[in-house]
């Protein structure tokens, strides 16, 4: 349940009267309703509003009584997905006792007089916020500090705002684009502001802004330039996010299928399938920001379904290469699954440590400037500078997921399955050793550490037996994890190198477990050097490095391979799909034994000479843990709370919301 509240408290705006003959206060009520507040209340002082905010049990919106704006603007503000506590922020020069605003990725990093700011203020507070339920006690405490502090000129809602920054609680910041806000103060600016709002129509400026504000090359001007005609018709036809995820993955199977079957005719119908499909997973996310339904699971389901529909299109080419003739066609596609989601962690960890850096501003540069100082400013202005040769350059170049399906399409429908996985190994290796190298040189340049901020050991995807070995302190846990892919390298370079006789390098297969193991040497150490959000991607990259080796040795088929490593995919996704929600671990993570408790038993499989079997059962089993994980996260375990929740409130208790 949303409450929702409106503090007149020094707000002289309050009892003008708009165009429609109603006070200002009160129009704000009835487009808080409308934006979807299940209760709407006037609180007249602080003391007031946190008397309020003691009883609520769901997420609260605060208004000032002086916000003129689009009902759009509210309804996104009470609806935003970027997290609990979000701000609205306006460009207009601040007011007289207004709260100016610094925001670093999104995230609210100072609040209060532009003064206090020394020059560095990003915007103004738009006078209107959304409260989590877990920052509600520091709302109160804020409200009743600034009801209790000296009376000072403004309105009481910017010393609200200022206060609860100033506990430190993480607040998002909700900016205002094609809609309308203003914060008026007299007739003259209340009526300017009616017009501005009513010359924009509210529908359309909703369905631009539908389409991500910046997106990559392709995306921008081969889908965004007709997608949100899609987008209008989905929702006409009553089509919701997830309907149009699950077609959307449809498409990519089928053009999968196609590039298996071969033919210039399948390749090219499958070639047309896949734009289709990315077109639809563009339109999937602009039907949700158009609707305004977000969830948890729509948020996770399409996030688990891009990295599956991508990994489906490459066993389909794999295998067209190899029905084709070319005898190494899986082993371009395990390559490129390999690489890409290696990439993927590293992608996921960096923005994490910029995320990170954002709220704790003050380390940031602390190495003194230098090489990595001035690549941070150069990335700054080519970002800023929109639309520019340079931009489009630095937004293409990282090979994003628009780039990779059209490269896909046109290669497979001019060339064929084996050229398109070519393509897309070379681009993503350049990419990849591109972003790698200028990451680490800024990542050392912020000494920011981030894997010490969360559950080290979920994200890690340590095991039992990974926290019972000794710590090695001194020599740090991304060494280790880069020491310990090396050996499983090795082992798999060599049975490339002897393919028709690798059975015979069983024997090995223990030394390169013992190396990889080594990089449980570090799960008990603190993760608080520069470079260790590498340390997901390098175990990721050991284990998959490992698993592969195992399967050539042990002349397992590499459809199979492929398979074992999907899976794995899969796992490790929902792990970063997690990150990025801050939520817990999946429920049956446990039983997932580990990336060394994976690899041991393959080791175990492969010495005994049942390479094959013991890959395909683990595989099986490992499928079977994540599926039953996923129904216990969103079905099981949301209908047993669901059903808690009405037997508490029918037994007279208080919902927890």
């Amino acid at each position: 349940m949303t409450l929702a509240i409106v503090l007149a408290a020094d707000a002289p705006a309050a009892s003008l009267p708009t165009r429609s003959g109603e006070r200002l206060a009160d129009r704000l009520a009835d487009q808080l309703r409308r934006a979807g507040a299940d209760e709407v209340r006037h609180a007249a002082g602080l003391d007031e509003l946190a008397a309020l905010v003691d009883v609520a049990t769901g997420p609260v919106l605060v208004t000032g009584a002086d916000l003129v704006a689009h009902t759009a603007v509210l309804r996104h503000l009470a609806t935003s997905p970027v997290g609990p506590t979000v701000a609205l922020v306006l460009t207009d020069p601040p007011g007289d006792g207004h709260t100016a605003v610094r925001e670093e990725r999104g995230q609210v990093v100072g609040a209060g007089p532009p003064e206090a700011l020394d020059g560095g203020a990003t915007g103004v507070f738009g006078g209107a916020l959304r409260v989590g339920v877990d920052h509600l006690p520091s709302l109160a405490a804020a409200a009743r500090v600034a009801a209790a502090a000296p009376p000072v000129a403004g309105p009481a809602v910017d010393r609200l705002f200022a206060g609860l920054a100033g506990r430190g609680v993480l607040t998002f910041a909700q900016r205002v684009r094609l809609l309308v806000a203003h914060r008026v103060g007299d007739p003259a600016g209340l009526a300017a502001a009616e017009a501005a709002v009513a010359a924009v129509d509210e529908d359309r400026a909703e369905l631009k802004l539908s389409v991500k504000e910046r997106d990559d090359f392709f995306t921008t001007f081969f889908v965004s330039t007709w997608s949100p005609y899609v987008t209008k018709a989905s929702a006409k036809l009553g089509l919701g996010p997830t309907a149009v995820t699950m077609i959307s993955v449809a498409f990519a199977v089928a053009a999968a299928v196609l590039f298996g079957t071969g033919g210039r005719l399948a390749l090219v119908a499958g070639a047309v399938l896949l734009y289709l499909g990315f077109v639809l997973d563009c339109v999937d996310g602009q039907l949700a920001r158009y609707t305004r339904h977000f969830s948890a699971w729509g948020g996770w389901l399409d996030t688990m379904a891009d990295r599956a529909k991508e990994y489906v299109v490459y066993a389909g080419l794999g295998y067209g290469a190899t029905q084709a003739g070319f005898r190494y066609g899986w082993a371009l596609a395990i390559a490129a699954i390999t690489l890409q989601t290696v990439r993927h962690m590293t992608d996921t960890w960096y923005g994490v440590l910029h995320d990170e850096a954002a709220r704790r501003p003050k380390a940031v540069g602390t190495a003194g400037g230098g090489i990595g100082d001035k690549l941070n400013a150069a990335s700054n202005r080519v970002q800023a500078d929109t639309g520019s040769v340079s931009y489009w350059l630095k937004r293409t170049v990282v090979f994003p997921i628009g780039e990779r399906w059209a490269l896909i399409a046109i290669t497979v429908a001019l060339f064929g399955p084996l050229v398109s996985l070519y393509a897309v190994l070379g681009w993503g290796v350049l990419a990849f050793a591109y972003t790698g190298a200028l990451r680490t040189l800024r990542a050392r340049w912020m000494r920011v550490p981030v894997l010490d901020t969360v559950d080290a050991t979920l994200h890690r995807d340590d095991g039992p037996l990974a926290r019972l070995l000794p710590v090695l302190r001194p020599v740090g846990p991304l060494t280790l994890a880069v020491v310990a892919a090396l050996g499983p390298a090795a082992l798999l370079v060599a049975a490339l190198l002897t393919r028709e006789g690798a059975e015979g390098l069983r024997w090995a297969v223990p030394v390169a477990l013992l190396v990889l193991l080594a990089a449980g040497l570090g799960a008990g150490a603190a993760h608080a050097g520069p470079l260790d959000w590498l340390v997901p991607a390098a175990l990721r990259a050991g284990e998959y490095l490992f698993a592969i080796a195992v399967g050539v040795v042990g002349d397992v088929p590499p459809w199979l391979i492929f398979g074992y490593v999907f899976v794995l995919t899969l796992h490790h996704y929902d792990l970063t799909a997690r990150l990025e929600k801050r939520q817990s671990a999946p429920p049956l993570h446990g039983g997932t034994l580990g990336w060394e408790g994976r690899s041991v038993l393959l080791a175990l499989a492969a010495i005994v000479g049942f390479a094959g079997i013991g890959m395909a059962t683990l595989g099986t089993y490992l499928l079977v843990v994540f599926v039953g994980s996923v129904a216990l996260a969103w079905v099981v375990l949301p209908a047993r709370a669901a059903r808690a929740s009405v037997g508490l409130v029918g037994a007279g208790g208080r919902s927890p919301g």
